[in-house]
């Protein structure tokens, strides 16, 4: 359009530049329904157009804002737009589908300017102007082709004819802008800061006049008070804004203005996206570095978004908080945030104070384990091992303390294993050098995580050398050197540490420990003495002597003793060997069976420590049930010993189970012999019927005959055996078989059979050891003489019994042949006898 042009129009009247546009806006919507465009999109464009009239007619027919310059101007534009597209209609070529929503573009931001310009108009007429320019910009048009070469050449001499028609852009006042800014309701400022954004885009704008107006403090002002959808679009503005002047950049960096920037870290996804990257625009003024470390949840809010889903935010926090620690303490928060990087990069990299000042706080921190399995991972335990070595005392002491928290985690421990740092700890143990000393309690401590890993076994002698300094330290490096012990011991790869330390008389060491006021000290020396004593020969008797026994069971009968040292206690009398005849008469003297029998009816709950307990007392009363002393028996019996027994054999613990059926067989042998003949001249008061027994054939009491029976031991001895777990069928089996004893065999297997043992016995010809494989056949050889029970099992046996017969243990095959030729499946001649 021509400068004469322009004056033409300019000298026209409201009115009639009115009149002109709608007549432009029908002539479009008019060229559009014959134009040789795609007709989908020309019919779409046309009713958008369209649209245009009525909103026209009333915006010509209001006198009173009419006169406006920046509504005239608004107009203007659109009177331009629209010339641009009739331009476009009636070339002799298609119009782009690219191109008409280029122009659909430009109508609605012209309609915005209007909709600016517009504000203190009647709410009616504003909504009818924003509806039609959210129509235009919200249209999208489908072409059905792509454009070719040639229509790429139409499209250049489109975009001359629009070069020649189109001039300046509308100025907008930016007075009037910062009054919409400053006090304008919610759409008011949405377009207000719309037309700031399209003022700072035109050059229309200068940075002085941004700062005569107080542009930056009425956004951050109106940054709070804001809906949450125009809170993005505000920081958006405000980071253009920064990034166009330093002295803008200046005043954003305002302590104040800062944390309404972390308060949008909080809020939702664009807005924390707009808020950070902002923040990360800033982060190049030391001040900001500063003042962000100081605001209270910034870091926090930073290391969540580092681990949050949106992968833009997130670099952009990644990105912050390392610019944030350049500050130390910026990365002791970040660290007690749960973000270690920087901590660790201190610890490789920073002065000696740095480190001190990291290692202390680590040192410190209440952390989770999966901190410790990430500073674990980012490498922060290989430079705290070289400040331990090589530093001076406080470097050493907080990486000590530091590493001792590291170490909770058994991923650690194989790092700190690694790192080789075992001999120096133990040398450290055994320095002398008084400054030294602080170091040795956490030089301990750590020792005694370690010794949780089998690693540790590399060096053969760190036992020995453990056990050589108990005596040498601290109650609380005594503590830790014990359960460092008994963590070395209970490795199954420390055979031969165990075998040293009871060669080196590591027991007799260890007993003064017994008489400690320390809990933790006497638990510990339990726990180690009861380790040692299993599977120690004939001496341990001696070894602990009557005085130390007389210690142990006090501590067993002490009311203010843990179970886990009464365990431990109960446990190291159950090893003392059975056959030692001084050792029992020693356990009776300081009656122990009465104060075993009270432990356990006190022992309701089920813990790994209660079921230790129990497999310790099932063991200790072997000793007491040996079949070979009935006077020894009838003295645990008249305790309450058979109740007990009956009630382990449905613990949960497979070795308190089997113990217990151990000491029911022990008893049951000696049944037959105690037992009261039905014709018995001796009985002054004849029994009751209840008092017979069907399998002794005679008069049963389980105080006084150990009658299996009597005492209800068969079905849950019959249970075990029906159960997964094979480890006390030996035992279970071995007290079945009291009850086929040649008298009585007969009587026996209908009461096993009556007590569905049967299958139960087959099942362990199925699936168990050799040894116990071997008693179930002698049990179901007896058992199957009986024809009623013959007939009801023979048919599951032979299945089992051929079985065996082909796979099984060569040593079973003869009786496996002998079963089967009672069951008439082989000749008595065949080669299995």
């Amino acid at each position: 359009m021509s400068h004469k042009e322009m004056n033409n129009i300019d000298s026209r009247s409201f009115s009639e530049l009115m009149s002109e546009l709608m007549a432009y806006a029908d002539e479009v919507v008019s060229l559009s329904k014959e134009s040789v465009t795609e007709r989908e999109t020309s019919t779409q464009f046309a009713l958008l157009v369209g649209k245009f009239s009525p909103f026209l007619d009333e915006l010509g027919g209001n006198n009173k804002f009419m006169e406006r310059s920046t509504i005239r101007k608004a107009v203007e534009s659109l009177e331009r737009e629209l010339k641009l597209s009739q331009a476009l209609i009636q070339s002799p070529n298609p119009t782009s589908v690219k191109r008409v929503e280029e122009i659909i573009d430009n109508l609605g931001r012209s309609l915005g300017l209007l909709l600016f310009a517009s504000l203190e108009l009647c709410a009616d007429f504003k909504d009818k102007i924003g509806e039609l320019q959210k129509d235009l910009i919200n249209a999208r048009f489908t072409p059905n082709s792509s454009p070719t070469s040639s229509r790429r050449s139409e499209f250049v001499s489109e975009l001359k004819v629009e070069s020649e028609i189109i001039e300046e852009r509308i100025t907008l006042d930016i007075g009037d802008v910062a009054l919409q800014l400053k006090y304008g309701n919610d759409e008011e400022f949405k377009f207000a800061v719309w037309g700031l954004n399209e003022l700072i885009g035109s050059g229309n704008v200068s940075h002085e006049m941004i700062s005569e107006e107080g542009i930056i403090p009425i956004l951050f002002n109106r940054l709070g008070s804001s809906k949450q959808d125009n809170r993005s679009t505000v920081i958006q503005l405000i980071r253009r804004l920064a990034s166009e002047s330093a002295d803008n950049k200046e005043k954003v960096a305002d302590a104040e203005y800062l944390s309404m920037l972390v308060k949008s870290l909080t809020r939702d996804v664009e807005e924390r996206r707009e808020a950070v990257g902002l923040l990360l625009d800033l982060s190049d003024l030391t001040a900001v570095k500063r003042r962000l470390g100081r605001i209270q949840g910034c870091i926090v809010m930073l290391v969540a978004m580092l681990n949050g889903d949106d992968p833009v935010a997130a670099h952009n926090a990644g990105k912050l908080l390392n610019a944030l620690s350049s500050n130390t303490q910026n990365a002791l928060h970040m660290a007690e945030a749960g973000y270690f990087k920087p901590l660790v990069q201190y610890l490789k990299e920073g002065s000696d104070m740095s480190k001190i000042l990291m290692a202390t706080a680590l040192s410190r921190m209440e952390i989770t384990d999966q901190c410790r399995a990430s500073l674990g991972e980012d490498g922060a335990i290989e430079p705290l091992v070289k400040m331990f070595n090589s530093g001076k005392l406080e470097s050493k002491l907080s990486a000590l303390n530091a590493l001792q928290n590291l170490s909770v985690l058994t991923e650690n421990i194989q790092r700190l294993v690694h790192s080789g740092i075992v001999v120096p700890l133990l040398q450290l143990l055994f320095s002398v050098t008084s400054v030294l000393m602080t170091l040795r309690e956490p030089a301990s401590a750590i020792l005694a995580r370690i010794a949780q890993s089998e690693s540790i076994l590399v060096n053969q002698d760190v036992a020995q050398q453990m056990l050589s300094l108990l005596n040498l330290s601290s109650p609380v490096i005594q503590c830790h050197l014990l359960q460092a012990l008994n963590s070395i011991y209970a490795h199954s790869s420390a055979a031969k540490v165990r075998r040293k330390m009871k060669e080196s008389g590591a027991i007799q060491l260890l007993l003064p420990f017994l008489m400690e006021s320390n809990t933790k000290i006497r638990s510990g020396a339990l726990n180690l003495i009861y380790t040692l004593s299993k599977g120690l020969p004939e001496e341990l008797t001696e070894q602990l002597g009557e005085a130390h026994i007389h210690i142990i069971v006090n501590i067993i009968s002490s009311s203010s003793t843990s179970k886990n040292e009464q365990a431990a206690a109960v446990g190291i009398l159950s090893n003392l060997p059975i056959s030692d005849k001084k050792a029992t008469d020693i356990l009776k003297k300081e009656k122990l069976l009465p104060i075993l029998v009270s432990i356990m009816s006190s022992n309701a709950t089920s813990t790994p420590t209660t079921c230790w307990l129990m497999e310790s007392v099932a063991g200790v009363l072997i000793r007491f049930t040996n079949p070979s002393d009935k006077k020894l028996q009838h003295l645990a019996v008249e305790h309450g010993v058979i109740p007990l027994l009956v009630k382990l054999l449905s613990s949960e613990s497979p070795i308190a189970k089997c113990r217990a059926a151990t000491s029911l067989a022990q008893l049951s042998q000696n049944t037959l012999s105690l037992r009261k003949s039905r014709k018995s001249r001796w009985l002054c008061v004849p029994p009751s019927a209840d008092a017979f027994c069907e399998v002794h054939d005679g008069y049963c009491f389980v105080n006084s005959t150990f009658c299996l029976v009597k005492a209800g031991a068969i079905s849950p001895l019959v249970q075990i055996l029906e159960g997964n777990d094979r480890q006390a069928d030996e035992a279970v089996l071995s007290a079945l078989a009291t009850l086929l004893q040649d008298e009585i065999w007969e009587n026996g297997s209908n009461c096993i059979a009556k007590m569905s043992g049967i299958q139960a016995i087959i099942k362990v010809l199925e699936s168990g050891n050799v040894k116990a494989q071997e008693k179930a056949l002698w049990i179901l050889e007896r058992i199957l003489r009986v024809d009623e029970c013959r007939e009801q099992h023979e048919e599951s046996a032979q299945v089992v019994l051929i079985d065996l017969a082909q796979n099984g243990d060569p040593r079973l095959k003869p009786t496996v042949a002998k079963l089967l030729a009672q069951l008439e499946l082989l000749q008595t001649q065949s080669s299995y006898f």
